[in-house]
């Protein structure tokens, strides 16, 4: 098998919680930076990180690393690339990426000097004057940082955050990966009783339910690298067959509540798709007038911010009558995201730590109240 370096870019704040779940896994030389996390391996690394990763935003294969300030330079960076070992003839190979901080800002110039460089390369390679492109599709992605160029192959396809199971979110979604780390940072192992009283589409519960019966995330999705040529269909068969031995049989407790019955209706929907609507309970009502379902448990919500000002009152409203309604719950722990940054002095009490974190392009934090008093 071949040996790659590859990235798996995250939202800011998940890095080392992606990297912590890449080591679990056995994967090598595992590296964690600002927005992404590095690690090598082969075939078999590419297909388990694909399959199993839940905070990471999609798999990258790096093909080239070097620094460029000017369009010539870029060029003559991707042409001598060896975009042959990766991109058979009649493969499609789109062009999309970023730049920040560097002489070259042009993302369609970009794109367009990637292209055609490796139009060259591929054609020379080749022996060909044109090339078809009718074939499997290998997106290549670049990221130009601080004049430094960064060449990937794209394996994820769909992002991984796109589990298979939420068709369509309300309009408010939690982002599947971001759910998935917000539910992890409270250790939970499927022992505690896990309560979302803002669950909206059914995320958070849904993502809970996955990490208690371990079942990995990418296991009713497909992948981009399961069509590329060099890419043995034995590899992805094992990946999900150890993905589904590693899979735990028990009873959990998760409850989901809302107060928009149309937000019920789809969470429960959204639960049978992924498969675990037997072991999460969906129910309407108000979280600041509910009665505690049980004397202990987790509780992990992603309540309304308030994004303008009108808008803003009603959720400071919201976050002062639900600390009043939880004040005494103290058999309880607490995990709230917003971006309120007077959350605390709403709430009516001081968060024991509190972690930032991005909800898309949102900066939040993440409160955690971990003083649980009573014993279970």
């Amino acid at each position: 098998m071949s040996k790659f370096e590859f990235a798996i870019p995250t939202l800011f704040g998940l890095e080392g919680i992606a990297g912590d779940e890449l080591r679990r896994l056995d994967i090598e030389n595992v590296r964690v930076e600002n927005g992404r996390v590095l690690f090598s391996g082969d075939e078999t690394a590419l297909a388990r990180a694909n399959m199993n990763i839940r905070t990471g935003e999609r798999v990258l294969l790096v093909l080239a690393e070097f620094e460029a300030k000017t369009f010539e330079e870029l060029f003559q960076g991707v042409y001598r690339t060896p975009l042959e070992n990766y991109i058979p003839l009649g493969g499609q190979f789109p062009v999309k990426g970023h730049s920040l901080n560097s002489q070259l800002v042009s993302i369609p110039d970009c794109q367009a000097i990637i292209k055609k460089a490796a139009s060259k390369r591929l054609g020379e390679k080749y022996g060909v004057s044109w090339l078809p492109e009718e074939g499997a599709k290998y997106q290549l992605q670049f990221a130009i940082m601080n004049d430094k160029v960064t060449l990937y192959l794209d394996t994820s396809g769909a992002g991984l955050h796109k589990r298979g199971y939420r068709a369509q979110g309300n309009d408010a979604p939690l982002r599947e990966t971001l759910a998935a780390a917000m539910v992890m940072l409270t250790k939970y192992r499927g022992r505690d009783f896990i309560w979302d009283p803002f669950c909206g589409s059914g995320t958070i519960p849904i993502e809970a339910a996955l990490i208690a019966k371990n079942r990995a995330p990418g296991l009713q999705r497909r992948f981009a690298a399961e069509h590329f040529a060099w890419m043995n269909e034995e590899i992805w068969r094992q990946a999900r067959s150890e993905a589904m031995d590693k899979e735990f049989r028990g009873d959990y407790r998760i409850l989901g509540s809302d107060n928009d019955p149309k937000c019920i209706s789809l969470a429960m929907s959204n639960a049978r798709k992924a498969g675990v609507d037997k072991i999460i309970e969906f129910k309407d009502g108000d979280a600041t007038k509910m009665s505690l379902p049980t004397d202990t448990g987790v509780i992990i919500c992603n309540p309304p911010y308030g994004q303008r000002m009108g808008e803003q009152k009603d959720a400071q409203r919201l976050y002062a009558a639900l600390g009043r309604h939880l004040k005494y719950a103290d058999g309880w722990k607490k995990y709230i995201i917003t971006s309120e940054p007077e959350f605390e002095h709403y709430f009516g009490k001081r968060a024991d730590k509190k972690r930032k974190l991005y909800n898309g392009m949102i900066k939040c934090d993440y409160y955690m109240y971990t003083e649980n008093k009573r014993k279970k």
